[in-house]
């Protein structure tokens, strides 16, 4: 089974400074590594605003939330990023 997420950056909650460097590249080396162990297939960077577009492969919803929870940035942690999910 695959899900979708889009995830964004909430400029309107945390400046821009909160966006660091290091956390981007912490966040794109975890992304390397769940692409790496088969748990996404796919990885866009939107074009509307700063965020992603991903596809998760998973078992079932359980197992595909638990995907999207392995993420930092998709649980909206530090930088504030906000996830709409759908099956």
């Amino acid at each position: 089974m695959q899900f979708l997420t889009l995830s964004r950056r909430r400029t309107d909650a945390f400046p821009a400074e909160a966006f660091t460097p290091e956390l981007i590249a912490q966040e794109a080396q975890r992304v390397k590594e769940m692409y790496m162990a088969g748990l996404l297939r796919n990885v866009w960077k939107r074009g509307d605003m700063p965020g992603a577009a991903i596809v998760w492969e998973a078992a079932g919803e359980a197992e595909g939330k638990g995907c999207c929870s392995e993420s930092t940035y998709l649980q909206g942690r530090n930088a504030g990023t906000q996830r709409d999910s759908a099956a």
